[in-house]
């Protein structure tokens, strides 16, 4: 286990999958191609990213506060930094599903 943020990881191996879930949405834009690097560099295999999605980049209000949630295509834009990653599935989770409900929010898996 790991306490630290995903900023100052360090890739100590490579796993089978790795996964970002509720995490890119409060990445300050500026950072995100360094997280989208230790995503890639952390995995072998799979990475899996369930977030927020918006087509065009969206900052939204977080608990009264600004500049701490952000709405993107995370997975279009790590898939453009990374040729050599594929798209396998993608879904969509809904806050009134009546047997897994969740946070609106949409998956991604990718692998190399």
């Amino acid at each position: 286990m790991y306490h630290q943020s995903i900023i100052d990881f360090k890739v100590d191996y490579q796993r089978d999958l790795v996964i970002s879930s509720g995490v890119l949405i409060h990445m300050n834009p500026n950072i995100l191609p360094n997280v989208y690097c230790t995503l890639y560099n952390c995995t072998k295999k799979y990475i899996l990213i369930a977030e927020y999605y918006s087509s065009v980049p969206v900052e939204v209000e977080y608990r009264g506060n600004k500049q701490k949630l952000f709405k993107r295509d995370f997975a279009g834009e790590i898939l453009d930094s990374y040729p050599d990653l594929k798209l396998i599935e993608y879904g969509f989770i809904y806050h009134r599903d009546n047997i897994f409900p969740q946070d609106d929010l949409t998956w991604f898996l990718l692998s190399k």
